[in-house]
């Protein structure tokens, strides 16, 4: 029974991929902003900027209350639980799986939260240092104090990056520790049950291949049909509609009445071949934005806006009715 438990259970020996752990990271990130986005829609009715002074604290506090509840209570983060990883303490010597202890656990998240904050906190240090405040006399001495403050931060900050960097390069290396707090603190990611492989077969694959394949053909067609020329094509067929050759004088000058495209009381009408009538504007735009027009009522190839020469008769369409 203990030996079934144990290999049941997570085997720090099994190598975790690259992608898995970055992928873990992504989430984490995601989720981290998700957070931050939700929590600040909760004051958009109050005055703009409200957050903005204490932004890098609260964003502090979020992510050590995300890591309570996650981190410390089961030694994975969110983005791990997804993919079915969590932190192994690396150091130990025991070949079988080892949570991070309580410091760890504490080490990680201020080495995760600290660098953030002082990075956003930077550009304000200064001045809550009180340097300036002793008068003009000592003006010139708080000046390269903080000109050497500053150059020291930015020393620190450029450490840091390449510190990052470098582990990065080792990580894709050897595939442990992504993130340099990782490193520091021994926490490496394993897999938190056995990692079974996914079984896909070759039906399934085909299938997908050929759905995907499908909706590409389609996305490339669809807009080279003229759909409109296609519905009044096939409700002719369908309802027997006559064609302009066919319309009576009389119900032509009921179609001249108004517009084929806005409905509205043709203004300078035009034509285009057939029966109906439209304003020059309305058409003129449409032809440009179309080279293929076809007239939306009767489905006809659209050809150059000639004016109407017929009179039309200031009819209004209640006398009309």
């Amino acid at each position: 029974m203990g030996l079934e438990k144990t290999a049941a259970g997570p085997d720090p020996h099994i190598p975790v991929l690259r992608i898995n752990q970055l992928d873990a990271l992504e989430l984490d990130a995601a989720l981290e902003q998700l957070l931050w986005t939700r929590f600040s829609h909760c004051f958009q009715s109050c005055r703009p900027g409200l957050l903005t002074p204490v932004e890098p604290e609260l964003r502090a506090f979020l992510y050590l209350l995300l890591w309570r509840f996650t981190l410390f209570s089961n030694s994975a983060t969110v983005g791990q639980s997804l993919l079915s990883l969590r932190y192994h303490r690396a150091g130990s010597s025991s070949p079988r799986y080892r949570p991070l202890s309580p410091g760890q656990k504490f080490s990680l998240a201020l080495l995760a939260a600290g660098p953030r904050w002082f990075q956003d906190r930077s550009h304000s240090l200064l001045p809550l240092l009180g340097l300036g405040s002793r008068g003009s006399t000592f003006e010139s001495d708080d000046g390269f104090v903080r000109q050497g403050l500053r150059k020291a931060l930015t020393l620190i900050s450029g450490v840091a990056k390449f510190a990052s960097l470098i582990n990065f390069f080792v990580f894709l290396r050897n595939g442990r520790h992504p993130i340099l707090p990782e490193r520091i603190t021994g926490a490496q990611a394993v897999f938190s049950k056995p990692n079974v492989t996914r079984d896909v077969t070759y039906q399934y694959m085909n299938r997908e291949l050929l759905w995907h394949g499908f909706a590409d053909f389609l996305i490339f067609l669809l807009p080279l049909l003229n759909t409109r020329k296609l519905k009044t094509a096939v409700s002719s067929f369908v309802f027997g509609e006559e064609t302009s050759d066919r319309k009576e004088t009389g119900e032509r000058r009921e179609l001249w009445k108004e517009c084929g495209l806005c409905g509205e009381w043709p203004t300078m009408p035009h034509t285009v071949g057939c029966q109906h009538v439209f304003c020059y504007y309305c058409i003129k735009s449409h032809s440009i934005a179309d080279a293929c027009l076809t007239c939306p009522k009767c489905g006809a190839e659209a050809r150059q806006p000639e004016p109407l020469n017929v009179e039309v008769q200031a009819v209004s369409r209640k006398s009309s009715t």
